[in-house]
């Protein structure tokens, strides 16, 4: 690979930043990182919000220790355009905020009931159990975000925090908690008075927690096939890989089928159905990258993530 040294022309897009050169040198045996952290040491500016393109072509030069300049194609006085992405966060950090929501807001209506609601009817069993469910579940996700998930992008930009932790914070949060805590809903008779009964609480409690064994089997599975810091990818073998792309999104699911067994209210069937839907787009990009990125070295899947459906 040529070390030559070549100069960059830098336009800037969309918001001006502050003490960004005209022109930058670089060696062709550089990598894709190394021209991001000349840039924001130039610039004074977070190596995070800078989005580096092609000026020819529009193409991403991506931050990346495994793209050369060479390889992008930029030779002496091609011309790169860096915008500013705005304030970032974290990915860690999102879904900390994501989770924390529906910790927060299923206990509180659980121990508040006498005040929101205006009863003194004391929870039932089936709700007991249902706030412990949920609880258990997003205080299991928060610990994964903090000790397993590795992230291949380190931040996002912050406005879209908002829209991410709307789906945790109203839809699993305060729409289902709201409904399974209810004085007059399914959860508030006895398991054995409602419909399904105690054989049907058997089975949700059995299928939450295959479902969340499973989903976490999963997730420990994809944090070893990339070591700490890197984003590099490996296929990944195991517990129901060899029957779709994301066996985490198909546990997933029946964790939260399991939950719909012990609380039978519609607003859980409401976000199972929005997360089914959003889990299933995800399962299909990823099938996409993994038969680009690794062809036939990939097992190619028929399904997603539920096995003859999606």
């Amino acid at each position: 690979m040529s070390s030559k040294s070549i100069t960059l022309i830098i336009k800037p897009r969309g918001n001006p930043i502050r003490n960004l050169p005209d022109e930058t040198a670089i060696l062709l045996s550089d990598s894709g990182a190394e021209l991001h952290k000349q840039i924001a040491k130039a610039s004074q500016t977070s190596i995070h919000r800078l989005r580096i393109t092609k000026g020819s072509d529009n193409s991403v030069v991506a931050n990346s220790k495994d793209v050369s300049i060479e390889s992008t194609g930029l030779r002496d006085r091609s011309s790169i355009v860096i915008k500013d992405l705005g304030p970032q966060i974290s990915w860690q950090t999102v879904f900390i905020i994501e989770y924390i929501g529906p910790i927060l807001i299923h206990p509180l209506l659980y121990f508040l009931r006498p005040y929101v609601y205006g009863t003194n009817l004391p929870p039932s069993t089936l709700q007991t159990i249902s706030c412990i469910l949920v609880t258990l579940h997003f205080v299991k996700r928060e610990l994964e975000t903090l000790f397993i998930h590795r992230f291949s992008l380190a931040t996002m930009p912050f406005r879209n925090v908002f829209k991410n932790s709307a789906h945790y914070w109203l839809v699993s949060g305060l729409l289902m908690a709201w409904f399974t805590y209810a004085p007059n809903g399914p959860t508030q008779k006895s398991q054995e008075d409602v419909f399904g009964g105690l054989a049907l609480t058997q089975i949700g409690l059995f299928l939450y927690t295959i479902g969340e064994l499973g989903n976490l089997s999963n997730h420990l599975t994809l944090r070893n096939l990339r070591s700490s810091g890197s984003t590099e990818r490996g296929i990944p073998q195991g517990l129901g890989f060899n029957l779709v792309t994301c066996p985490n999104y198909m546990f997933e699911t029946i964790s939260w089928l399991g939950m719909f067994c012990v609380n039978r209210s519609w607003s859980t069937v409401v976000f199972i159905v929005l997360a089914v839907a959003q889990m299933a787009a995800w399962a299909k990009k990823k099938e996409r990258r993994y038969r680009k990125e690794f062809g036939s070295k990939y097992e190619k899947k028929k399904y997603g993530m539920i096995p003859g459906l999606f």
